[in-house]
């Protein structure tokens, strides 16, 4: 029995650590990592040395990339930096940003130029624009998150990172052989590549995500509700198109209000998987659309009839909710444009789609109303043919 028993429990370790390892192996790569506000990332990689990654999302239309350098093994009396050095493979000369534990032993980050080989780093400007800079510490974890603006020197560039020890308050020298000699590398911030650079997982399901949420929306939203309502404003002043016209209309809005729900949908999905970002204007308008929209599709059901005492009412409601949801739409758009970063093709096409609309539809205007002008003509014409002054015959009296 105690044999038996001593089995067992060897077994038991074994399947312990068959569970274990590989959990451990995947926590400590960058594609499996999770951050603790559920940010991510589209690149990353592991740093060969100095149990350290870096995450980076770039966004080539504005030429700024956010990034997170972490920094695992570390402890309180431990500085970190992570540089960008155009001038070569070295901390000397490289733009640096720095992360520690103040007097008040709370994670800061600051940014500093790297010009001596002692480690004084003083706060103080980069050659590029840096904003959002913060520290987080957890779990002897330390990571640095930023944006950067960057020029065209720098999307594709020497990278070094660097840790060493405090000295109360101060920035002590860090060693100057094995792994602190070898941490450098490149890094190119368009194309994800560098030093076993990847790109994770979840980040491009994001992105996918993203990108089908972007084009539903603006084919629904912003291209089918307004050519739904310029075939109601314009093929209603042709006798022949009723009630064509009609059902036309309808079958578009209709369309539209499906195909826009499930970009919205998806919208909110996002929202949920990222509660540490949040777009306000873009996400409130979001929603005030959905409600419009949803009010337009009740309202088809609600409608009196044409010679309604209400139906002159309920015409102001459908049209003044339908034109500030197909404006709301279009600026919503242009907000999405600005998060998403597709680049200035996509941007550009639609403008240019929309473009094409207002100028078919100022053409539909002028023609609609020359119909209805010289159609009143011809009423008032006819009318006074019918009703004008009889001729009447003189008679003389003899």
């Amino acid at each position: 029995m105690a044999m038996a028993g001593k089995c067992f429990l060897w077994f038991c370790c074994v399947v312990i650590c068959i569970s274990i390892s590989p959990t451990l192996a995947q926590t400590n790569t960058c594609k499996s990592y999770r951050f603790s506000t559920n940010q991510e990332f589209e690149s990353c990689t592991d740093l060969p040395v100095l149990t350290s990654f870096l995450h980076w999302t770039y966004y080539p239309t504005t030429m700024t990339a956010d990034i997170a350098f972490r920094k695992t093994e570390t402890s309180t009396t431990t500085w970190i930096v992570w540089s960008l050095n155009p001038t070569g493979q070295k901390m000397l000369g490289s733009q640096a940003l720095v992360a520690f534990h103040n007097s008040a032993g709370i994670p800061t980050a600051y940014t500093t130029q790297i010009d001596s080989y002692q480690p004084s780093m003083q706060n103080g400007s980069l050659s590029f624009g840096v904003s959002n800079i913060r520290a987080e510490y957890a779990n002897n974890q330390m990571i640095i998150f930023a944006t950067l603006h960057l020029d065209n020197s720098l999307i594709k560039t020497n990278q070094v990172w660097q840790e060493g020890p405090m000295s109360g308050t101060s920035f002590s020298m860090h060693s100057m052989s094995g792994a602190n000699q070898r941490s450098v590398g490149t890094i190119d911030f368009s194309t994800g590549a560098g030093a076993g650079a990847t790109r994770t997982a979840a980040a491009s399901s994001k992105t996918k995500k993203k990108n089908v949420h972007g084009v539903l929306n603006a084919v629904s939203w912003g291209f089918m509700m307004p050519v739904g309502i310029m075939l109601a404003r314009y093929l209603k002043a042709f006798k022949v198109t009723n009630p064509a016209w009609f059902y036309l209309h309808g079958g578009c809005q209709l369309s539209a209000y499906i195909i826009g729900v499930a970009g919205w949908g998806t919208g909110m999905s996002l929202g949920t998987r990222s509660p540490g970002i949040t777009y306000s204007t873009h996400r409130i308008l979001g929603i005030t659309l959905f409600c419009f929209a949803s009010l337009q599709v009740f309202a088809l059901f609600l409608r009196p009839k044409p010679d309604h005492k209400y139906r002159i009412y309920w015409n102001i409601y459908h049209r003044t909710i339908g034109y500030a949801t197909v404006v709301m739409s279009i600026v919503n758009i242009y907000k999405g444009f600005h998060i998403l970063q597709p680049g200035h093709i996509w941007k550009k096409a639609y403008t240019a789609i929309i473009i094409v609309l207002a100028l078919i539809a100022a053409v539909l205007e002028i023609t609609t109303w020359l119909l209805v002008l010289c159609s009143k003509r011809e009423i008032k014409d006819s009318s006074s043919h019918i009703n004008g002054p009889s001729s009447s015959s003189s008679s003389t009296n003899v």
